[in-house]
């Protein structure tokens, strides 16, 4: 169903406040009262905004791509991309940024492309090993460079909020591919380039 754009019918959009005003009524307040009366409306059009990565293609931001480069075949990285998520086990907000990596064999894309390409994995319901394990892959199979290296790092509400309780914790996931899993120096340089040694 990724990358397909569907339509929701009125009927589809009422059934989906109904259940929102149901959670509201199963937590113990009235769904009724003047601060709730629209919260419904709003929980699903947010759901939308947040989740609107199933309705698209990741690999389609990275099909235009450059080969004039001037004979560029050192590491591409874009640092410190923003992005937010919801955990898929307790639908918990995870924020967090990410650093992807990339080195081009014969072609390179524009560079809002890889920020593009972590937007539309990261609204899905996730969990942070697999949001890595995605963007790595995509850009290996779409680019076809020598090396990828996909870096996250979140905090997950579902373990600041609820749970365990515990703030301030930042979880660090990696996935390194060709020259930067084979190559200890690339893997070094690029951790490096990311601020993580």
């Amino acid at each position: 169903m990724a990358g397909q754009l569907r339509e929701r019918t009125d009927e589809e959009r009422a059934r989906a406040m109904e259940a929102v005003c149901e959670l509201i009524e199963w937590i113990g307040d009235d769904p009724k009262r003047e601060g709730l009366a629209d919260t419904p409306r709003r929980v699903v059009d947010a759901f939308l905004e947040y989740f609107q990565g199933y309705e698209q293609c990741p690999e389609t931001y990275l099909e235009r791509t450059f080969e004039q480069v001037g004979g560029y075949d050192e590491i591409v990285l874009l640092r410190d991309i923003p992005f937010h998520s919801h955990c898929e086990h307790h639908m918990a907000p995870i924020i967090g940024k990410a650093h992807v990596a990339y080195l081009p064999h014969n072609k390179v894309v524009g560079i809002s492309k890889l920020a593009r390409v972590v937007h539309a994995y990261a609204k899905r319901l996730q969990v942070q090993e697999r949001l890595t394990a995605e963007i790595a892959d995509c850009i290996q199979k779409v680019l076809e460079p020598c090396g990828v290296a996909v870096v996250i790092e979140a905090t997950h509400a579902c373990m600041t909020c609820r749970g365990v309780e515990t703030p301030g914790v930042i979880m660090t996931t990696s996935r390194m591919m060709g020259a930067f899993r084979d190559d200890v120096k690339t893997r070094e340089e690029v951790m490096r380039l990311i601020g993580l040694k």
